[in-house]
């Protein structure tokens, strides 16, 4: 409302300005409902035939400098060019003489004013003003909003911090689940912000910064929110990239002013979120060191610790790129501690669960704990994500509990995106992409450390044709060498696949072969798994260059050792492949049983792989479902309905049958000539974890 209010009086003031210039340009002949004669500027010999001619009617006559006369004269008769009124500078002595030769010859035939500022000037003058007082108008707004409005005015150097107190909504330690340890660290924080006198007795100084350290999505910065609602202080938090501006000097004059609105609010906590984006080491830019970023960060380092005694301030902040930080950054008397928030466990796992949950009606067959070991690897945002989007499933179904269902097709669509099932897919891609598909789970299925198979898709989802989702059971946290070679065939093992029942390859493995390619580089450069090459680090390809910082680093790795790299990353991904190969050639009747029901289901989840691939059968699938069953609704769920529903459910399944018969046909002549159009090729795609 405030902004509407302000938008308002702009447009006033904008009207009135606007009324005053038609108004000014009006009265002095010159505005938009002016109906006088146009003016012409002449010579003075011009001047002088109008007047020996007689055709000048009123002469007004104001004296300048110097002797010079500015001359107004209006016309008896407008010319053919439609001229009424003449101006001139001329000197004021000819002037004179002209003028009274005339009017002693000719007595009263023409008026003349002397000593009078004519109406040219005074409208000169008005119309110079208005425009400056307009462009200054505009000028005042323009500055107000870029500054953050408010009638501040030229306040770049103010800093952008957002102060969160007590009475906001408050968020604590029992908000964050699944980050014991790290609670337990941040906990001391808070009990010298509530007992200081208890640390100063002893003696002790309590950490003046606390650096947290993890993936994307661990919860950084809830756990600093959450520290300063335990500790009911004030809560400052600004993001790194606020810092910095285009202006020289701006982000180290914010860093003076957050420090000085802290001081005032003392005791409280000020949180840098994405720290690196200011913070990064010194020195190691292509344009020299004495940039806006580093004098930031050299402002920073002075307010943290120089000669400034910010006592009760606790500085907290967040980064995934702590290896980029300035050193002079992380040395004690700044940051302190770090604490590295790590990803959850299966315990922490289903206690993030629990709290996302509580404001959600689930029914009785969801297992938070299944969930959670169905999810290992996901960060608190990931599991976030799942309740919620397992929550617009449910809304979606128009029912009032979420289900097991519903949760399990939430975890598929933030591990491989939604199911694209109106897309057209021909009957040659099916067939691809299943055999492509049963490579990969088949592959796995035979070596003893992949993780088990969770599902299999032929449906299109995300960017792929095809997914076949492996989730380990356990949250091993090493990785051998056995179970990276054995990731890699099962990598390769849609290719082989293909290769093998297909007599041909597509170009859908690019993923495969990318995936297969990083690890094995990884274990002959990074993890000293190649018995060739020995446990020598030989540098990481990285994928973000630090500029100046790399281009001062000497390679390491002479021609000849990049020669034996490759060499070694071929000969590990050609074992790998025919190993696959083997796999696959020992499981063809198998294959082709899976591949069949595959074809037919679209979906096998986990349980019916392996039925299959040990030899079982599966029952018929379905082919009549009414709307409740095909929305993968539980039994125990309620369901609201809209008038009209009854009326459609009674009908559905004599639709269903009809529209069932004419879709196979038209499906399948659109199918047959879409197959000979579209490339084989397009149709594969990678195994996706």
């Amino acid at each position: 409302m405030k902004r509407n209010r302000g938008i308002g009086t702009l447009l006033f003031y904008i009207v009135i300005l606007v009324g005053a210039y038609v108004f000014m340009m009006s009265a002095s002949g010159g505005g938009l409902f002016s109906s006088s004669p146009a003016k012409q500027e002449i010579t003075f010999n011009e001047f002088s035939d109008y007047v020996e001619n007689g055709m000048i009617d009123t002469v007004e006559i104001a004296m300048g400098k110097n002797n010079v006369a500015y001359v107004k004269a209006r016309l008896k008769n407008t010319t053919a060019e439609g001229v009424g009124i003449v101006l001139l500078y001329a000197p004021a002595d000819k002037v004179n003489d002209l003028l009274i030769t005339y009017d002693t010859q000719n007595p009263g035939k023409m008026d003349i004013v002397y000593d009078t500022l004519s109406e040219e000037s005074w409208s000169s003058i008005l119309m110079t003003v208005m425009t400056f007082v307009v462009i200054g108008f505009v000028a005042f707004f323009f500055i107000s909003q870029q500054s953050g409005g408010n009638g501040k005015v030229m306040n770049f150097g103010k800093s952008k911090a957002r102060m969160f107190t007590t009475s906001d909504k408050t968020v604590t330690f029992e908000d964050v689940a699944g980050a014991d340890e790290e609670k337990d660290e941040l906990a001391e924080i808070v009990d010298f912000l509530k007992h200081p006198e208890r640390y100063e007795k002893l003696g002790a100084r309590i950490p003046k910064g606390v650096l947290l350290v993890g993936s994307p999505g661990t919860g950084k910065t809830l756990l600093a929110r959450a520290t300063a609602g335990e500790a009911g202080v004030p809560f400052f938090t600004i993001s790194g990239s606020d810092f910095v501006e285009m202006f020289v000097g701006v982000g180290a004059s914010r860093v003076r002013d957050l420090f000085d609105t802290a001081k005032k609010n003392s005791p409280c906590i000020i949180f840098i979120d994405e720290i690196d984006a200011v913070g990064r080491q010194r020195g190691t830019g292509l344009g020299g060191g004495n940039d806006e970023r580093e004098q930031t960060l050299n402002q920073l380092l002075v307010e943290m610790d120089g000669f400034n005694d910010h006592q009760g301030i606790i500085i907290l902040a967040a980064t995934n790129r702590v290896d980029i930080l300035d050193p002079a950054l992380l040395r004690p008397g700044r940051f302190d501690r770090q604490i590295v928030v790590h990803v959850p466990d299966v315990k922490g796992r289903e206690e993030i669960l629990k709290v996302n949950s509580r404001n959600k009606p689930l029914s009785d067959d969801v297992d938070l704990n299944v969930i959670a070991k169905s999810t290992a690897g996901m960060t608190g945002a990931d599991l976030e994500n799942v309740m919620n989007e397992a929550s617009l499933l449910a809304a979606r179904q128009r029912r009032k509990t979420i289900s097991m269902h519903d949760i399990e097709e939430s975890i598929m669509r933030v591990l491989a995106g939604p199911e694209k099932k109106s897309m057209l897919v021909t009957d040659d891609d099916k067939r691809i992409t299943a055999y492509h598909e049963v490579g990969h789970a088949i592959v796995g299925t035979n070596l003893e450390h992949c993780d088990p198979v969770h599902e299999i898709s032929i449906i299109p989802r995300g960017t792929a044709a095809g997914v076949t989702i492996s989730i380990p059971d356990n949250d091993n946290s090493h990785i051998s060498r056995r179970k990276v070679l054995d990731e890699i065939t099962m990598s390769l093992g849609g290719r082989a696949s293909e290769e093998i029942m297909l007599d041909d390859i597509c170009a859908g493995a690019v993923s495969d072969i990318d995936r297969a390619t990083k690890l094995a580089r990884k274990m002959i450069t990074e993890w000293g798994m190649s018995e060739k090459l020995g446990p020598i680090n030989y540098g990481a390809d990285s994928e973000d260059v630090f500029i100046g910082k790399d281009l001062m680093k000497s390679k390491g790795v002479s021609e000849t050792t990049a020669t034996e790299i490759d060499r070694e990353t071929r000969a590990i991904i050609d074992s790998c492949y025919q190993k696959a190969k083997k796999i696959v050639s020992e499981n063809r009747e198998r294959i082709e049983i899976i591949v069949k029901e595959l074809y037919k289901r679209e979906v096998l989840s986990g349980d019916e792989f392996r039925i299959l691939a040990a030899g079982g059968t599966l029952p018929e699938p379905e082919v009549k479902k009414s709307k409740k069953e095909a929305s993968g609704s539980h039994p125990k769920d309620e369901q609201e309905k809209t008038p009209g529903d009854e009326a459609k459910e009674e009908t559905g399944e004599v639709t269903q049958e009809v529209s069932e018969e004419v879709t196979a046909e038209v499906t399948q002549e659109v199918s047959g000539e879409a197959a000979e159009e579209a490339p084989a090729e397009e149709s594969g795609e990678p195994k996706e974890e």
